[in-house]
C-alpha cells in the first residue's frame, strides 16, 4: 500500500462531498444507459469510467495534480490487483479444460442422466457453490463455470438467463461461505473474530437462501429449446472428457488444504494439461502455440489471459473512482447519515449496517473492497450495541457477497459476462446474456440479502457479546 492510500489527503470539489461521488455516478448511469440500449461492450464501459474521472478532475478545487495522484494511488489498490490476477489463471485452467473436452463430457453425461433443462440449470447452482465454497474464489468459479457449464446447458435446453443467473449464484454462495474467501477473511479478521465460528454462525442464512433458490431454478431453468453448440454438432459429446474432472477434484482438495489460490490453480493447469494429453484430448499446439505467418501466440493459455485484459483495466478505472469517492468525503457522508437512523433500537442499528454494506457495494464493485470501507463503520456500530462479532461479519460478509453477484456493473457479473462473450467470438451459436438481463434473476443473492434484513428487522440469529467475551442471546446491559 502507498503512502497516500495509508494516509490520503483529502480532495477538495464543487458541491462539496457529493461532488467526489460523480466519477462513479455517472459511470453507473453510463453503464446502466449503453446496457439497456443493448451495447455492453467492455471498452465502452472503459469510456465511461474514463470519462467520469475526468469529471470528477474538473470538478475537483484541489490541484488537479492532487486529484490525478489520487486516482494512480487507487489503481494501486492490492486487492484489485490480486483480483485481477486470480481471473487470469481461473481463465487459463477453464480454458485448458474446455480445450480437452470436458464441456463435451459433461454434455454426454447430463444426456445419459436425463439432466436436461431446469435440472440442468439447478445441478449446476449446487456445484458452483460447492466449488466456490471450497476454492474460496466467487469471481475464479464465474470464470471456471461459464466457460464449461454455460455451453454444455445450451446443450441440454438451459434457459441461457437462468443458467447464467445459476453461475453467478453459486458463486455468491461460496464466496460468503468459503473459509478460504477473502470476504470470509476480512468479514472475521475485521470484526476481531476467529474464522471457523463465523463460517458456522452463517451457515443457517447461506441455506435460507439457497434452499428457495435451487428449487425456483429446477423449475424454470429450462426452455427445452437444446441449442446445438460447437464440437457438440459435429458428435463430440463422449465420457472421455470427463477424465478432466480429476483436475477439478485436485483444485478443491489443495483448496481445502489451505492452499492459495494460485497454487490450487497452477496445480489444476498443470494437471489438466498432463491428464489432456496422456488421454489423447491435448495436442501441445491446443495449449500454447506460435503463428509465425500471423506473428502471434495463440492456444488456450493465451485465450485464458487475453479474454480479460479489457476488463482487468475497467475494473482498475471503477476501483479508481471509489477511491476519489472515498477521500473526497461522499462514502463518509453517506454512512454518518445512514447511521444518525439507528437511534437506540437494536434492529434499526442492524438495518443501518445492512444499509451501508448495501450502498458501498453499489458504489464499490468489487465485493473485498467495498467491505473493507464498511468493516470500521460496522464494527463501532455494532459494538455500540454490544452485538457479538460473528453477527457483525455476518451482515458485512453476506450483504457483501450477495450484491456483488447481482449489480450489472458488478464484477462477479462482469467477470461472468465477459467469459461468456469470448465463447461467442470463438463459437457465434452460443447465445450471450448481458449484465442487464440476468441480474434480477440471480436468486440466491437476492435471497440472501433479504434473508439478512429480515433478520436485521426479527432478531432472527441475533446474538450479543457477553461481558467475558461469549456469544449470548440476551442483551447486556
Amino acid at each position: 500500500m502507498t503512502d497516500s492510500q495509508a494516509n490520503p489527503s483529502p480532495l477538495r470539489f464543487v458541491g462539496g462531498k457529493v461532488g467526489s461521488a460523480v466519477p462513479l455516478v455517472f459511470f453507473i448511469v453510463w453503464a446502466i444507459s449503453i446496457c439497456v440500449a443493448g451495447a455492453p461492450d467492455e471498452n465502452g464501459l472503459i469510456l465511461g469510467a474514463v470519462i467520469g474521472l475526468t469529471l470528477g478532475m474538473f470538478l475537483c478545487r484541489s490541484s488537479w495534480s492532487h486529484y490525478a495522484g489520487e486516482v494512480m494511488s487507487g489503481m494501486a489498490n492490492p486487492i484489485a490487483t490480486v483480483t485481477i490476477v486470480a481471473w487470469f489463471w481461473a481463465g487459463m485452467f477453464a480454458q485448458v479444460l474446455r480445450e480437452a473436452g470436458l464441456v463435451d463430457g459433461l454434455v454426454w453425461l447430463g444426456d445419459i442422466s436425463g439432466a436436461t433443462g431446469g435440472l440442468f440449470v439447478g445441478a449446476t447452482f449446487v456445484l458452483a457453490a460447492v466449488f466456490a465454497s471450497a476454492v474460496g474464489t466467487g469471481y475464479g468459479t464465474a470464470v471456471a463455470f461459464a466457460t464449461l457449464m454455460y455451453p454444455a446447458g445450451l446443450v441440454m435446453g438451459a434457459d441461457p438467463v437462468w443458467l447464467f443467473a445459476a453461475i453467478l449464484s453459486g458463486a455468491a454462495f461460496g464466496d460468503n461461505l468459503a473459509p478460504v474467501s477473502d470476504t470470509t477473511v476480512v468479514s472475521a479478521t475485521t470484526q476481531e473474530t476467529d474464522i471457523p465460528g463465523v463460517v458456522r454462525s452463517r451457515f443457517k442464512y447461506a441455506i435460507t437462501a439457497a434452499l428457495p433458490a435451487l428449487v425456483l431454478f429446477l423449475l424454470l431453468g429450462g426452455d427445452g429449446s437444446g441449442a446445438v453448440v460447437g464440437s457438440v454438432a459435429a458428435g463430440g459429446a463422449g465420457p472421455t472428457g470427463l477424465l478432466l474432472l480429476l483436475p477439478f477434484a485436485l483444485v478443491i482438495a489443495l483448496a481445502l488444504r489451505g492452499n492459495h489460490i494460485l497454487v490450487t490453480l497452477t496445480w489444476g493447469i498443470l494437471s489438466a494439461i498432463a491428464i489432456g494429453s496422456l488421454a489423447g484430448l491435448l495436442a501441445p499446439s491446443a495449449v500454447i502455440s506460435i503463428d509465425t505467418e500471423a506473428g502471434r501466440i495463440g492456444g488456450a493459455l493465451v485465450a485464458g489471459i487475453a479474454g480479460y485484459l479489457s476488463l482487468a483495466i475497467l475494473i482498475l478505472l471503477i476501483v479508481a473512482g471509489a477511491h476519489v469517492m472515498r477521500i473526497g468525503g461522499a462514502l463518509d457522508a453517506m454512512v454518518e447519515g445512514l447511521g444518525r437512523f439507528a437511534g437506540a433500537s437494536v434492529a434499526r442499528a442492524e438495518v443501518v449496517i445492512w444499509s451501508i454494506v448495501f450502498s458501498l457495494n453499489v458504489f464499490i464493485t468489487i465485493n473485498t473492497a467495498a467491505e473493507i470501507a464498511a468493516a470500521p463503520v460496522v464494527s463501532r456500530l455494532g459494538r455500540r450495541f454490544r452485538l457479538h462479532p460473528y453477527r457483525r461479519a455476518n451482515f458485512l460478509d453476506a450483504v457483501t457477497s450477495a450484491l456483488g453477484y447481482i449489480f450489472p456493473w458488478g464484477g462477479g457479473v462482469l467477470i461472468g459476462y465477459q467469459t461468456i462473450r469470448n465463447l461467442a467470438v470463438q463459437d457465434p451459436s452460443i447465445a450471450v446474456v448481458s449484465p442487464t438481463e440476468v441480474w434480477p434473476f440471480v436468486l440466491h443473492g437476492w435471497f440472501l440479502a433479504i434473508v439478512m434484513l429480515v433478520a436485521a428487522l426479527t432478531g432472527f440469529g441475533r446474538t450479543y457479546e457477553a461481558d467475558d467475551g461469549s456469544e449470548t442471546k440476551d442483551r447486556p446491559a
